[in-house]
């Protein structure tokens, strides 16, 4: 086939460097996007915050609140017992309760110890912060949270390098899925006892820890090797990049899912990272309180993932077994 005078064909190595020029500041730009806007953004959006107290008494302290448009979203409770009940079950992260010595506020750094800084920061008159008392603690060994906002990304990278490895060695079906199965738990086993029992930054039932951990890693490996399953090994990098790119940065790990700008939090809290590590914070902190959004999350994502990868692999042999009856049907060539 002869080319037309005057136009020369585009050459693969071409398109392959356009592609490249293109492609990487693309990428680069979406990952500066999804890390650094929410952290710029990073402020309490309908935080949900409890207020104690009589009506009377409790109306000043609302109107300071009210200082910060949008910052927090009001419960009222009728006394202590009510509110700190309230941030035992992580109905909310901390409440103010006036007392006839003026406000208290009740934290709870365990959800977050930035959260718990700026709500003495709000609550600060004349720059004095209230008596303060934390009624769930973060622990000693890491009372910033570092540690648990740290263990995001390894467990990410984990189920990704999971779900690629089955996806690359070919394993389908029942294999994939027992293989998936079986790296996550030990993943779960080994992160537990990094975190709990040698560093001491995790404090609740050490075997519902790993489970949880377990979990969030099979929640990533599935996707990854369900989507490379049903449309080829370029779904590792379209589960893989998806989850990095945006699991990381908006599952409010270094803060909470409402310190991000809306929709991130919500975001963040429907991706693997983001549901893990509230999931983690309700085992770990709050004897599983408020774990039962964030468990269904996990459990759905693992339960798509592995279905896609059964799915994936019926098809192919389904697409095996049509190409070997068409080859047996046709006939010989003649000789």
């Amino acid at each position: 086939m002869s080319t037309p005078t005057g136009t020369q064909p585009t050459r693969p190595g071409a398109r392959q460097v356009v592609a490249v020029v293109v492609l990487v500041p693309l990428v680069a730009a979406l990952a500066l996007w999804a890390f650094a806007w929410p952290a710029a953004r990073t402020a309490p959006h309908d935080l949900p915050l409890g207020v104690a107290g009589p009506a009377t008494a409790t109306a000043q302290v609302e109107r300071q609140l009210a200082r910060h448009p949008g910052a927090f979203e009001v419960h009222r409770y009728a006394d202590e017992a009510a509110a700190r009940e309230a941030v035992e079950d992580r109905t909310v992260y901390g409440a103010v309760v006036v007392t006839a010595q003026g406000p208290e506020l009740l934290t709870a750094s365990a959800a977050g110890p930035v959260v718990a800084q700026l709500l003495q920061q709000a609550m600060s008159a004349d720059g004095t912060p209230p008596r303060t008392v934390d009624v769930v603690a973060a622990p000693e060994t890491d009372p910033r949270g570092a540690a648990l906002a740290a263990s995001v990304l390894p467990l990410a990278l984990g189920g990704i390098a999971a779900g690629a490895a089955v996806s690359v060695r070919g394993l389908r079906g029942i294999r994939a899925v027992t293989a998936l199965v079986g790296a996550s738990a030990l993943v779960g086993v080994g992160a537990a006892a990094i975190a709990h029992s040698w560093l001491g930054v995790l404090t609740g039932n050490w075997w519902a820890e790993a489970a949880v951990l377990g979990l969030s890693t099979l929640a990533v490996s599935g996707a990854v090797a369900g989507l490379a399953a049903l449309v080829g090994r370029a779904g590792i990098a379209v589960a893989g990049g998806t989850l990095m790119l945006f699991g990381n940065p908006l599952s409010g790990a270094a803060s909470a899912p409402q310190m991000l700008p809306e929709p991130a939090g919500t975001i963040g809290q429907w991706l693997p990272p983001g549901a893990g590590t509230t999931l983690l914070r309700s085992v770990s902190y709050f004897d599983g309180a408020a774990s039962l959004g964030p468990a269904l999350t996990l459990t759905w994502w693992a339960a798509i993932g592995l279905g896609a990868v059964l799915l994936g692999s019926a098809l192919k042999s389904r697409t095996g077994a049509a190409r070997e009856v068409v080859a047996e049907r046709e006939p010989a060539p003649a000789l």
